[in-house]
C-alpha cells in the first residue's frame, strides 16, 4: 500500500549549497546558448564533470572513505535542482552518480566498493544501465540475456537496447537471468557490472529525430565476465533492480526537463509583454511544478530516512513527465497566439528540439503505462 507523501523541508546546511553552487554554475556555463542548455541532462561533458567531481560535488551521499561527501539526499537534490534549472550538461556522470553508486554501495562487496566508488566520485568511471530489450519494450520479466557460469566466472550473451550513452560509458549494470527461463519472469534474474570495454561487447548508437545519438544497442557476445562481476546475490536482481529504480524515478530530473524552453518564454514575456492567456498559462505551469516538486521532496525525504519508495516515485515520475511533456505544447501555443511578435531563433529551436524528444520523456525509466500498473497494484486497485 502506498504511503502519504508528508511535506519535507530542506534542512539549512542542505540549502546553504546553493549560493556556491550558482556561482560555480555561472562561470562554468558562461556562453551556453538556450538549445543546449535544453539538452541539460542529456548533454555529454566529461569534462564539466570532472570540475563538478574537483568541487566534490559528486558521489555526494557516498561515505568519505570511498570519497564523498557524506551528505544526505537533500544535498545531492539541491545539486541536481541547480544543475537542471541551469541546463547544465550532466549526463556523463549523472547515472554513475544517481542510481549505481548507492546501487553498489548497498549490495557490492568489499572489493566492488574499494574499486568503482573512489572512481565514480573522481568522475572517472561513467555507467550506463542495462534493462531493456528488445522485443520486450518495458516488461524487465521478459528479459533474454543470459549469463552462464564458466570456469573463472560468467559467459554473457544477448542484448540490450534504449541505453543511454552506453558508446561513451566504461561500465554498464545490467540485469540479465542467470537461471531458468523468460517464462520464469521475475525469478533468476541477477544484476552484474560490465566492463564495456570487454571483447564482445558491441555497441551501436541510435540517432534521435533531434539528430543527437544518445541511446545504443549493446550486444553481448560470449563476453566472458570475471566472478566478482555479479552484483549482491544470484537471483536477486528483481528486487536490487526496484530499489534501483527509486532512485532513477524520484529525482528533479523528471521535473524539468523543459526549464530551459520555461525560462526563456519567460524572458521573451518580460521583455514584450503576456496576454491574459499566457499569464494563465504561466500560473498554470507554475502551480503544477510547486506541487511536484514538494512531492518529489518528499520522496528524498523518504530516502533519506533508508526506505525504498517505489511507488511514491512511480507516481512522481509519471505526474512530473506528463507536466514536461504539455510544456512545449503550452508555450508552443502561446507564442503561435501573437504571430506578429516573432520570438527569438534560440527560442524556436529550444522549442523545435523538446517538441521533438518530448515523447521520450514518459518512456525513459519506465512507461507509463507500467508506472500506472506499479500504482494501482500500489492502491490495491489490480
Amino acid at each position: 500500500m502506498i504511503d502519504t507523501l508528508e511535506l519535507t523541508a530542506i534542512p539549512a546546511h542542505d540549502e546553504a549549497l546553493r549560493a556556491p553552487l550558482r556561482a560555480f554554475l555561472n562561470r562554468a556555463l558562461a556562453g551556453l546558448s538556450l538549445p543546449e542548455r535544453a539538452r541539460s541532462w542529456m548533454g555529454f561533458d566529461a569534462e564539466f564533470s570532472r570540475q563538478l567531481a574537483e568541487q566534490g560535488w559528486l558521489g555526494m551521499t557516498l561515505p568519505t572513505e570511498y570519497g564523498g561527501a557524506a551528505r544526505g539526499q537533500f544535498a545531492r537534490f539541491v545539486l541536481s535542482e541547480e544543475l537542471l534549472a541551469a541546463g547544465a550538461p550532466v549526463s556523463a556522470h549523472w547515472i554513475a552518480d544517481r542510481q549505481s553508486a548507492p546501487l553498489i554501495l548497498r549490495y557490492g562487496t568489499p572489493e566492488q566498493k574499494a574499486f568503482y566508488l573512489p572512481r565514480i566520485c573522481r568522475a572517472e568511471a561513467f555507467f550506463c544501465i542495462g534493462m531493456s530489450e528488445p522485443d520486450a519494450g518495458s516488461d524487465l520479466a521478459g528479459i533474454r540475456s543470459r549469463a552462464e557460469r564458466c570456469a573463472g566466472g560468467w559467459r554473457l550473451n544477448g542484448s540490450k537496447t534504449w541505453t543511454t550513452n552506453a558508446h561513451r560509458s566504461h561500465y554498464m549494470i545490467a540485469l540479465v537471468r542467470s537461471a531458468g527461463q523468460a517464462s520464469d519472469r521475475h525469478q533468476g534474474l541477477s544484476q552484474f557490472i560490465i566492463d564495456l570495454s570487454l571483447p564482445g561487447v558491441t555497441c551501436r548508437p541510435i540517432r534521435d529525430l533531434a539528430g543527437d545519438s544518445h541511446f545504443s544497442e549493446v550486444f553481448f557476445d560470449d563476453v566472458l565476465l570475471p566472478e566478482d562481476a555479479l552484483i549482491g546475490e544470484e537471483g536477486a536482481g528483481w528486487a536490487q533492480v526496484n530499489a534501483e529504480l527509486a532512485f532513477e524515478r524520484s529525482g528533479p530530473e523528471r521535473l524539468y526537463s523543459s526549464m530551459a524552453l520555461l525560462q526563456g518564454w519567460l524572458l521573451h514575456c518580460r521583455a514584450h509583454g503576456a496576454d491574459a492567456a499566457s499569464q494563465q498559462t504561466l500560473g498554470d505551469v507554475l502551480a503544477q511544478l510547486a506541487v511536484l516538486r514538494s512531492m518529489s521532496l518528499s520522496v528524498a525525504g523518504k530516502l533519506a530516512a533508508g526506505q525504498s519508495p517505489a511507488i511514491e516515485a512511480a507516481l512522481v515520475k509519471d505526474l512530473g513527465t506528463e507536466l514536461e511533456q504539455r510544456i512545449p505544447e503550452l508555450i508552443g501555443d502561446a507564442l503561435g497566439r501573437n504571430p506578429a511578435l516573432p520570438p527569438p531563433a534560440a527560442l524556436l529551436r529550444t522549442l523545435a528540439y523538446l517538441e521533438q524528444i518530448s515523447p521520450t520523456f514518459s518512456l525513459r525509466g519506465g512507461t507509463r503505462e507500467i508506472l500506472r500498473g506499479i500504482i494501482a497494484r500500489g492502491l490495491d486497485l489490480r
